[in-house]
């Protein structure tokens, strides 16, 4: 970063940041001048979110980052090979040697399992670094992760809750939902709604997803479930099991009940107007027409926009609440819709440990919690639970009482397999389990052909480029014939009516 934004920023922020932010024992002001290496997206991106605060406060040191832009890219390189992110990450560290490494779950668990991070308990322990207020669980989950040993921090995390409006459940006579209720138990609470009315009048039990799509819905219970549909270790088909039949019938049952709204229902109702006003109001939640929605802060917003847009009296949903997002019976304190996000740990052979530890022990600190509670929305919750609050006393203990799901599996998991399975077996889940949801296949008979289709497409050989091409050209035309013979169907039906 140039100098002189270094010297502006504790100017700009000094009216802002520095009131209320206290300085602690004084010893990091007084160091001599340092450098820190940080890996962040870039380098922008890093002093707006926590570079320039940092320096307003502590402007002896000084920080270099090490942007990881090029690693976001896919396909060939110029040699010709497949672009392989984890080598390039690598490559990027060995090369840069940053102090700080800003890291998801999965390259956290790796670097961990490599021995390339330092284990900062040490350090706590030294600066007696106050863990009191945290998010709860969160230090548990990071040890987890690193077999055992505590190597960095999240400095933010994001999740969804199921929101919920009381009014309509005390007008129907139903008992609220609760934290940490199963799935099961949150579709049999939307099922107690009535079903009566047009589609753009009546009331709805819960919004789940974008369409009504069996394979849609029962991958995300599945999730849930931390089910999975292939062992990306050994390259077998897992799918084929109670755990997945249980999921596919519970959501097909909720889609027959006819209880449930999904997104895709909003375009049926968009009529002719394209107001603002219009748009908020045909969230059926904002419009008091749905009992249960799954979303994050995003709704709160939107309920917020709505009551300065829409003039009516009590035409805006007022009396609502919101619990944890539904969880597994047999994991009942996890989610997968739980994030931990910008984990930041101290390389190992780092010769600036004690100042890249400075530097994360203050942005997981209470001070920099406060701060950027009232400065700017980063896009997630600030790690310390005492500025996640309401001040209307709703249960905004939802957003962080989950922990994330761990053992799912990571999109790079994947990598390891062949293309073709990448690129063909989601169109063979969409296929099978619409027969299902169709009545031309059983739960068994569709499990079981994924299974076998599954299995098949791992044991080939990688298909080249070409080969690849073809068969996607292949499996267009085969849905582009199947969509103009149900057209056609539609037609003759039509004529015979």
């Amino acid at each position: 970063m140039n100098n002189w934004l270094k010297k502006a920023a504790p100017v700009a922020l000094a009216g802002t940041l520095l009131a209320g932010c206290s300085f602690g024992s004084g010893s990091k002001e007084n160091n001599p001048e340092q450098t820190v290496r940080v890996m962040y997206y870039d380098e922008s991106a890093f002093f707006q979110n926590y570079g320039m605060l940092y320096s307003a406060l502590y402007p002896n040191v000084n920080f270099e980052v090490v942007s990881t832009q090029s690693l976001y890219r896919s396909g060939p390189s110029e040699d010709g090979e497949e672009f392989d992110y984890e080598k390039a990450l690598q490559k990027l560290i060995d090369e840069e040697k940053p102090d700080v490494l800003m890291i998801d779950q999965g390259q956290y668990k790796k670097l961990a399992e490599e021995g390339k991070l330092l284990d900062i308990e040490a350090y706590m322990a030294k600066d007696k670094f106050d863990t009191e207020g945290i998010v709860p669980g969160m230090l548990d989950y990071m040890k987890e992760l690193g077999g055992g040993q505590l190597y960095g921090f999240p400095s933010s995390f994001s999740s969804q809750v199921l929101y919920y409006n009381k009014g309509l459940f005390d007008k129907y006579n139903i008992a609220y939902p609760t934290d940490q209720m199963t799935w099961q138990d949150a579709i049999q609470l939307a099922r107690q709604f009535p079903i009566e009315g047009e589609a753009e009048d009546r009331v709805y039990g819960l919004k789940i997803g974008y369409s009504g799509d069996l394979n849609e819905m029962s991958s995300m219970l599945a999730s849930a479930e931390n089910l999975k549909y292939v062992d990306t270790k050994s390259k077998k088909m897992t799918i084929d099991s109670d755990g997945w039949r249980n999921v596919v019938q519970t959501s097909l049952d909720a889609l027959n009940s006819k209880a449930l709204y999904f997104e895709n229902m909003d375009q049926g109702m968009m009529g002719g107007s394209s107001s603002y006003e219009d748009y908020l109001m045909r969230n059926p939640f904002l419009s008091g027409r749905l009992a249960m929605t799954v979303d994050s802060t995003y709704l709160m917003q939107q309920i917020k926009e709505a009551k300065n847009y829409i003039k009516d009296e009590g035409a805006v949903i007022s009396d609502w609440d919101m619990v944890t997002m539904p969880v597994s019976a047999q994991y009942p304190d996890q989610s997968a819709n739980t994030w931990y996000s910008d984990i930041f740990a101290i390389a190992k052979d780092s010769p600036n440990a004690e100042a890249a530890w400075d530097f994360i022990s203050y942005i997981s600190s209470d001070d920099y919690s406060r701060v950027k509670a009232k400065v700017t929305n980063m896009g997630g919750f600030p790690i310390r639970t005492a500025y996640i609050k309401d001040e209307e006393g709703r249960n905004y203990a939802a957003f962080y009482k989950l922990k994330p799901t761990q053992s799912m599996q990571d999109y790079r998991d994947f990598e390891s397999l062949n293309p073709q399975f990448n690129m063909m077996f989601y169109g063979y889940m969409q296929e099978e389990f619409k027969a299902v949801q169709d009545g031309a296949k059983s739960i068994d008979e569709a499990l079981k052909t994924l299974q076998v289709k599954g299995d098949e497409l791992l044991s080939q050989e990688p298909m080249t480029e070409e080969e690849m091409n073809k068969e996607m050209e292949k499996r267009m035309a085969e849905e582009q014939k199947r969509m103009m013979e149900a057209a056609g169907e539609g037609t003759s039906e039509a004529v015979v009516e």
